[in-house]
């Protein structure tokens, strides 16, 4: 593959709802420009994209994959990325990079909420973008019902630039509204055919919102478009590029992926009408003569090692150049420079500003990092990756791979930002965090079939707590005697509330006359602060205790400080039952963004979940901004349940807020539960 210049290039990211056909679509880029010599298919494991063995089990894709593209003179980086939102952080990798953007739109269903998100996150992005509605040979479908969705979406910025004669099983005719030309396809291959009678009746509105939404780029062209002049084929392609750089325009192709019908035509948009890097409105690619890259993604590969996707984003990227990594002010010695086609690599000599490549084998070097050959500044935002929403307890089955569990996990997340993963020193559990069940699933599978080792997923410990609601006085006496010097010390401490729960243990000393010397004093709080570590219910921490020393004994020869403690540790095991003490668990500030639709099931939902509804507020775009609070224990799976109930349109956050009594009901299970953990465990 030769080197391209800067101005030809295109950086596109291909999105859409899962199952519309990116992987297919994909491919069939590659048949038509003859980067590949035939089409795989999903169901066979031989797509170009999806080489992954987690993306081959589940025919789904759960990675980005670059394709390079040569077309009339122009090289397309095509970044396929997955379509289901547990991993959306391959799509934000993907559209950091991307100058354009591509949403397929499946003609059987329409815009699904996949193109929803997609066309939100390209909006968010600021790139333009273009529709692709796919699946046109299929039975039942409607080309109208499918156009009519996408205008609903995005209103007076779609542009039809063709459309299908005759949809359906058999489907191969397109007429070029643009061209003013039918074409007929045999094998991806286009001839040109008589347009049909009635077929330029039916483009004739697609056909005059087109040519007002090119026009309206250039007050000269739309002036002349309104007194009825023709414009000619070179100021409506120009009118057309302006549009679409501007984000007034969203060309819409129609196709048939599976049979390479309209792939042309999709391609000749990408080089005429979507922009370079130069063209890119994020002015980022900075053409001067310092080689300078960033990492949108890493590829960890058991066999092959680290691979390190990045975007050229100044100077030239040659073989054999030593750069800085500017994050952590490490050497990276530039050995080789590949791009990459699906899995494999093809080694270049160069790639030019804005191009997109592969290196391998950096020792110091991760995702959002930036490489430069001077030591200089560069200015390059970094990318925002989604917070993980659902968590899980993960624990290796053999005991003996703690250190792989955590090797394993740490190598997954290098190509994974948004896994998160951490020890719980309180509960002594692992954590895994992701984006969805399947996210975490998979995580799950990775660590058996790359790492080798297999894990259990657990329902999370919660942090539950434990606190008293009346005041008692207990004793504590320790005697011990078995020859030589004893130990002896006895208190009397009452215990009592504070109602401050951020706040363990407060310790008074009211100590009069000696009855326990000053020295040991400091003993006694030692050992109830040890105490306070194991609630009496169920073993959870202790909080919001006030304890008072006001009375005790001492032996002038037997006493020492690890009597004190002790009979601390007694007072505390014998007032703490007689003080009514109760669990308290952990509640969350919830913050859930839905669309008005589904607000009364959200509510509802929330009701049984002993959640607490706060307040209300309407967003843009017919959302609503529900405001509650809800118990942990109640929200382990929301990320999924909200998913469902809104056919993935709602969104949610969560943060700690306080801890608060459990009702009696829920609280006699959780002391079950661990005591049953407790014996399970031996301790």
């Amino acid at each position: 593959m030769k080197n391209y210049e800067s101005k030809n290039l295109r950086n596109v990211a291909v999105l859409g709802h899962g199952g519309s056909g990116k992987t297919i679509f994909t491919e069939a880029m590659a048949y038509r420009t003859k980067l590949i010599d035939r089409m795989g298919k999903v169901e066979d494991r031989s797509t170009i994209s999806d080489y992954d063995a987690e993306e081959q089990a589940r025919s789904i894709s759960i990675n980005t994959s670059l394709i390079p593209l040569e077309y009339a003179g122009v090289k397309i980086n095509l970044l396929d990325t997955p379509g289901y939102f547990d991993f959306i952080g391959e799509q934000q990798c993907a559209l950091r990079v991307a100058d354009a953007a591509i949403i397929l739109v499946d003609a059987t269903s329409g815009v699904e909420v996949g193109v929803e998100k997609a066309w939100e996150a390209i909006s968010e992005a600021k790139i333009p973008a273009m529709f692709v509605i796919n699946k046109l040979d299929r039975e039942n479908v409607e080309f109208g019902k499918a156009a009519e969705s996408i205008k609903e979406l995005i209103g007076t910025k779609a542009a039809f630039f063709n459309m299908p004669v005759n949809e359906g099983v058999g489907f191969n005719k397109l007429y070029d509204i643009v061209g003013d030309k039918t074409y007929e396809y045999d094998k991806g291959n286009a001839k040109e055919i008589e347009t049909p009678d009635d077929i330029k009746a039916k483009a004739e509105e697609y056909k005059e919102n087109l040519m007002e939404t090119a026009a309206s780029a250039s007050e000269e062209l739309m002036e002349k478009y309104l007194e009825g002049e023709q414009l000619t084929a070179k100021e409506i392609n120009s009118a057309i590029k302006e549009a679409v750089l501007s984000g007034e325009m969203a060309p819409v192709i129609s196709i048939s992926a599976l049979n390479a019908i309209g792939i042309d035509s999709v391609l000749d948009v990408i080089v005429h009408n979507l922009p370079s890097p130069l063209e890119s409105g994020r002015n980022e690619t900075i053409n001067n003569n310092t080689a300078g890259a960033f990492i949108f993604k890493t590829i960890v590969d058991p066999y092959v090692g680290r691979l390190s996707l990045f975007k050229v984003i100044s100077g030239k990227i040659t073989a054999g150049i030593e750069m800085y990594n500017l994050d952590n002010d490490k050497k990276e010695k530039i050995n080789h420079v590949y791009t990459l086609i699906g899995k494999k690599q093809v080694e270049v000599p160069a790639l030019e500003a804005g191009d997109i490549g592969a290196f391998s084998k950096l020792s110091d070097t991760l995702t959002n990092n930036i490489l430069s050959a001077a030591k200089d500044p560069v200015a390059y935002d970094k990318i925002v990756f989604a917070n993980p929403n659902i968590f899980m307890g993960i624990s290796p089955k053999s005991k003996g791979d703690e250190d792989k569990l955590g090797n394993g996990i740490a190598r997954i997340r290098e190509e994974d930002m948004t896994v998160h993963f951490e020890r719980n020193a309180e509960t002594s559990q692992n954590l895994i965090y992701g984006i969805g069940e399947m996210h975490i699933e998979i995580i799950a599978s990775k660590l058996k079939t790359r790492y080798g080792v297999d894990v259990e997923l657990d329902t999370p410990i919660i942090p539950y707590r434990e606190t008293i609601k009346k005041k008692s006085v207990a004793e504590g006496k320790h005697k011990k005697q078995s020859g030589g010097s004893g130990q002896f010390g006895v208190v009397n401490i009452e215990f009592e509330p504070t109602f401050d729960l951020n706040v363990p243990l407060e310790f008074v000393d009211k100590v009069v006359g000696g009855n326990v010397p000053r020295q040991y004093i400091p003993a006694v709080e030692k050992g109830l602060r040890k105490a306070i570590e194991k609630g009496v219910l169920a073993e959870y921490p202790m909080v919001g205790l006030r304890a008072t020393l006001f009375d005790g004994k001492y032996h002038p020869v037997d006493s020492d400080e690890m009597s004190f403690m002790t009979a601390a540790s007694l007072a505390y095991k014998e007032g703490i039952p007689k003080a009514s003490p109760v669990l308290l668990e952990p509640i969350y500030k919830v913050s859930i963004t839905v669309p008005d639709k589904y607000m009364g099931d959200i509510m509802g939902d929330l009701s049984k979940k002993r959640g607490r509804i706060m307040g209300m507020e309407p967003i843009k775009g017919g959302y609503q901004v529900i405001n509650a609070e809800a118990p942990l224990a109640e929200m382990f799976k929301y990320a999924t349940e909200l998913r469902s109930m809104t056919q993935a349109r709602g969104s949610f956050t969560m943060e700690f807020e306080r801890y608060e009594e459990v009702p009696s009901e829920n609280a006699t299970k959780i002391i079950e539960d661990a005591k049953a953990r407790k014996e399970a465990s031996g301790k």
